[in-house]
């Protein structure tokens, strides 16, 4: 089969599938079709629109009141008042109706007085006063509308007023995605180990509708580079692009490149961006009906999928409309964390925004190509160029978009340990309308207790266990948060300890039982309050981390612990109540804790902060985490210390 190519930059690899393209016959504008005003919307004219009538199509009066010659009202003044006969020098007119003949102007039904079958006025109005004069608005033969303008709501009023019932509109594109794989599954069916649930499809299909095209999604394709020859042979007759989803690489069961060879032409095998880097462009020709094809193969991990769409799909069907691209809209941030970049790619992180006083903080969330996750919390992209490796924390970058400003500007960051009850949180302040987004990372708390230090964060969730004073947060937060004033908010008090799986197979009863050979273990990050809480109780029971089989190993959540047993990749990890409760796990509770919230005394006094502060210290937010199971509400929403 095809090796890769050499790998060459995003705006070379453009060209040469335009190239190809244009050698292969496919269009750079597709056809035209007729359709129903109704269904214009958003679509986009394919030659200009002419009107077919005036509108209005008559002299029509523009108010309620007598249509008369303005001739005859010359003469009246505040002093001087004119007497008109009605339906000889006068005539009643609603608004819109035709002017009648020998009149020119109409006196608004305010302005006069009616005295039996005369009127009096006190005023001469001029030719056309409130006379909506003939073709005003457009007049038969005027162009309405643009070759390639996008309808729009308004400009269907305007279609409809002078004549227009039917339009001619650019041809939808005509979309065909082929999952390819034979560990995919499809929505629907619970995957077994080795197995991956098949949701590619439904997002391209979102992306490709979102540009206006007709979709058709295929069947999975089996790892067979018969079948998959067939499918996108198939997929030809029909449409204008074909996305073949994953085998792009060049493993032994890859046979993407293969089949767009065998039909057409490759023009790129290799594009020099992170995530994405495996894409290919090309084209096949239908010879027997000689339609032509534009073929991407989009690789299998969900975030280069969705980056591969975005780069190379979305320009092409926008193209083919004549649709006008909306400029990116751009921010400049502060990066919170340091980026690392493979040198030799265009790296696109995705970020999460918020406001901290004057600052807008980008912050990366955690990266791979197969986190679904981070397209969904992030507010916008940063591209790090080729050559570069990479970016620091402080330095401050362009971010382009995904949320809105207002979104953004609204958000409050969380940072430090994780919680489920923050999770909640989020869920309460925007059930309730509050206009406030909860934008979370978890780095540990003591993690997030140096994010405050350096005015990243409104607030952090910290559970830090004093080893001396065997007292939670108070000792970390004076040594860490010296010369910032800052407020500890009591939230909840927790049960940590051994998740374990469903019958505790293992009979995990103690830390002890840590140290058998047979137990593999899962822990959390250093830097977090429940790292800082293992190793008290290990050093307190006099027991050693090298005799713990996973100690090394680490999860950055609860619930990613619980995960991990649940999934039986581990026998066991140290984590909350909550989480086991969730996952329908077994529990050895070890002790409790105090997890708190530490703000940063300006947000805590500030009104961005306020309504989230008045949740945390309402009844009905305590009865829904009493009701989850594993808590102690008693000092919730308390503030429990001031430092000086």
């Amino acid at each position: 089969m095809p090796k890769f190519l050499t790998d060459i930059p995003k705006d070379e690899a453009i060209a040469a599938w335009g190239r190809v393209l244009s050698d292969c016959g496919v269009p750079l504008v597709l056809g035209s079709e007729r359709i129903p005003l109704s269904a214009a919307l958003r679509r986009v004219t394919s030659c200009g629109i002419w009107a077919k009538v005036s509108s209005p199509s008559y002299f029509a009066s523009g108010m309620d009141g007598f249509a008369v010659d303005s001739e005859l009202s010359v003469g009246a003044a505040d002093t001087v008042t004119k007497k008109l006969t009605i339906d000889e020098d006068a005539f009643h007119v609603d608004t819109g109706d035709p002017m009648p003949s020998g009149t020119n102007a109409v006196i608004p039904i305010e302005n006069v007085t009616v005295v039996e079958d005369y009127i009096e006025i006190n005023a001469a109005v001029p030719p056309l006063f409130h006379v909506r004069s003939l073709g005003e608005d457009v007049v038969m033969g005027e162009l309405v509308l643009s070759a390639y303008h996008e309808i729009r709501p308004q400009d269907l009023g305007l279609l409809a007023a002078s004549g227009n019932y039917e339009v001619d509109v650019v041809r939808r594109p005509r979309v065909a995605i082929i999952p390819t794989g034979t560990e995919l599954v499809p929505i629907g069916q619970r995957p077994n180990p080795g197995e991956i649930i098949e949701s590619n499809s439904l997002m391209l299909a979102g992306f490709a509708h979102d540009c206006g095209c007709d979709v058709t999604c295929w069947a999975i394709q089996r790892d067979s580079l018969q079948e998959l020859r067939k499918a996108v042979q198939d997929a030809g007759y029909g449409h204008d692009l074909i996305l073949v989803n994953a085998g792009t690489s060049h493993g032994d069961e890859d046979f993407t490149t293969q089949v767009i060879a065998d039909l057409g032409k490759v023009a790129v095998h290799g594009v020099a961006i992170r995530p994405g880097h495996p894409i290919v462009l090309g084209a096949i020709t239908i010879s027997d009906d000689g339609r032509n094809c534009a073929v991407v193969g989009i690789p299998g991990y969900p975030v280069s999928a969705a980056l591969a769409f975005e780069l190379f799909c979305k320009p092409l069907l926008e193209g083919w409309q004549r649709r006008t691209a909306t400029a990116p809209i751009e921010a400049t941030a502060v990066l919170t964390r340091k980026v690392v970049s493979p040198v030799g790619d265009d790296e696109y992180v995705r970020v999460s925004l918020g406001r901290v006083g004057r600052r807008l903080l980008a912050t990366p969330l955690a990266g791979g190509a197969a986190v679904q996750r981070s397209m969904v919390r992030a507010d916008g992209v940063l591209v790090i160029p080729r050559f570069l490796e990479g970016k620091h924390a402080g330095d401050s970058v362009t971010v382009t978009l995904s949320s809105s400003i207002e979104r953004i500007s609204n958000s409050i960051l969380v940072t430090g340990s994780h919680d489920l009850t923050l999770d909640l949180l989020a869920t309460e302040l925007q059930s309730r309308g509050a206009n406030k987004t909860l934008t979370a990372s978890h780095v540990g708390s003591m993690g997030g207790l140096y994010a405050l230090k350096r005015d990243e964060a409104h607030l952090a969730g910290c559970h830090l266990l004093d080893e001396v004073t065997g007292q939670y947060n108070v000792a970390a937060v004076e040594k860490i948060l010296t010369g910032c004033h800052v407020n500890v908010v009591g939230f909840v008090g927790r049960i940590q300890g051994l998740i374990v799986p469903r019958g505790n197979p293992k009979s995990i009863l103690n830390l002890s039982d840590l140290t058998r050979r047979d137990v593999a273990f899962i822990n959390r990050q250093r830097g977090s309050g429940t790292r800082v809480l293992l190793d008290y109780l290990l050093s307190k029971n006099g027991i050693s981390p090298r005799q713990i089989r996973g100690y090394d190993r680490q999860e950055y959540t609860h619930m990613g612990v619980a995960a991990f047993v649940a999934n039986r990749a581990c026998d066991c990890g140290l984590g909350v109540l909550s989480a086991a409760n969730a996952l329908s796990l077994d529990f050895v509770p070890l002790m409790i804790e105090r997890y708190d919230l530490i703000v940063r005394r300006e947000h805590y006094e500030s009104e961005h902060l306020a309504g989230m502060l008045d949740l945390i210290r309402s009844q009905s937010f305590r009865t829904i985490i009493d009701d989850l199971g594993g808590y102690d509400t008693n000092r919730i929403g308390h503030l429990v210390y001031e430092s000086q």
